[in-house]
């Protein structure tokens, strides 16, 4: 079954197709183990074997090393036959091997310490280090990066970030996309709070969510994605796991939002995987194709370390849902009686 593709021309320049699953290269750069260059190299392979044409990366993942592996695959390719989308917000700098970034989670990857900078130098000098690593000479997506309370751990520091890139950095994204360097500008966020407030306060065009609109989570229905329809906004979602319990089941070590989930979300997990259950369908399969039934969502990223994660989510994607699956999640209050599912 081919992947199915979205349109999306906000702008009126020809816009993007996006295939409804993207390639998230996160896992690329090292994370939680090391893969082989060849090993990346057969994983992103076997991803445009499968049909996917959007891929989505960053300086951040792997500090370096997943812009870097992608460079010898895409150079293959032809460039009117792909989406690319990297960001800005987070500057590599060297550092010695003790002091290098998130050391805990990333292994064996670049000696690079990271800084939060949304300033207009920092956009631009970003932009051309992501350029050289990747070795293209054009970008279709330029997210901000991290602009949550995630990264910056409260409402207030936050916001001051906000300020700072709407004040500076705001500027240099505005003027790629005049000049036609990179097509769309938007942000790569995991609360949909802050991505309003984007939204609201500037001329953004793709918003990358990422974990706050899922099948365990959908109160971004709230304000935030009919924001995204009225104003043609175009919305990717990543996280589609939750950070892995929607995969891997209420498990012993289920992660839940990059962190052991706690009781009270193994219990929902445990309530939702029941229900697919009973419709013959995995958890996996129904998170991964929930977020796709909203109109504003372009697509769905799924990241993989191996040729045989790509064939899993390709699998997983081409699952027919029970309508009455939907059904039963929102009779049994596990779902948004608003969430659009067909």
């Amino acid at each position: 079954m081919n992947l199915h593709t979205k349109h999306w021309d906000r702008l009126g320049n020809g816009g993007l197709d996006f295939t409804e699953l993207g390639f998230g290269t996160s896992p690329l750069g090292n994370l939680y183990k090391e893969i082989s260059e060849a090993q990346a190299r057969d994983t992103l392979e076997a991803a445009w074997e499968s049909g996917i044409r959007y891929y989505d990366t960053a300086p951040l993942y792997g500090v370096g090393l997943s812009e870097t592996r992608l460079n010898g695959f895409l150079r293959g390719k032809r460039r009117a036959d792909y989406i690319l989308a990297t960001k800005v917000g987070r500057m590599l700098s060297v550092c010695p091997p003790e002091q290098r970034w998130n050391s805990a989670l990333l292994h064996n990857a670049p000696s690079r310490a990271v800084d939060f900078d949304y300033t207009y130098d920092a956009v631009m000098r970003s932009l051309e280090v992501s350029f050289e690593r990747l070795g293209v000479d054009s970008i279709d997506i330029l997210y901000v990066h991290n602009l949550d309370m995630h990264a910056h751990g409260s409402v207030e520091a936050t916001n001051a970030r906000i300020d700072e890139l709407m004040g500076s950095g705001y500027k240099a994204l505005i003027e790629l996309r005049d000049q036609g360097v990179v097509k769309a500008i938007g942000c790569g966020i995991d609360d949909w709070e802050p991505a309003q407030q984007l939204v609201e306060r500037g001329d953004f065009d793709i918003i990358l969510l990422a974990g706050r609109y899922t099948l365990l989570e959908q109160n971004a229905l709230q304000t935030f994605l009919p924001l995204c329809q009225k104003r043609g906004v175009g919305v990717v979602i990543g996280g589609v796991y939750n950070s892995g319990i929607l995969a891997t089941g209420p498990v012993e070590g289920a992660y839940y939002d990059y962190a052991p989930a706690p009781p009270h979300i193994k219990q929902q997990v445990a309530r939702i995987e029941a229900i697919c259950k009973r419709h013959g369908v995995k958890l996996a399969e129904a998170a991964l194709k929930f977020p796709l039934m909203h109109p504003a969502v372009l697509c769905v990223l799924a990241g993989a370390q191996s040729v045989q994660e790509v064939e899993r989510n390709r699998a997983v994607f081409d699952t027919e849902i029970p309508v009455g699956l939907w059904a039963d999640l929102k009779s049994e209050g596990l779902m948004r009686k608003d969430a659009p599912t067909n």
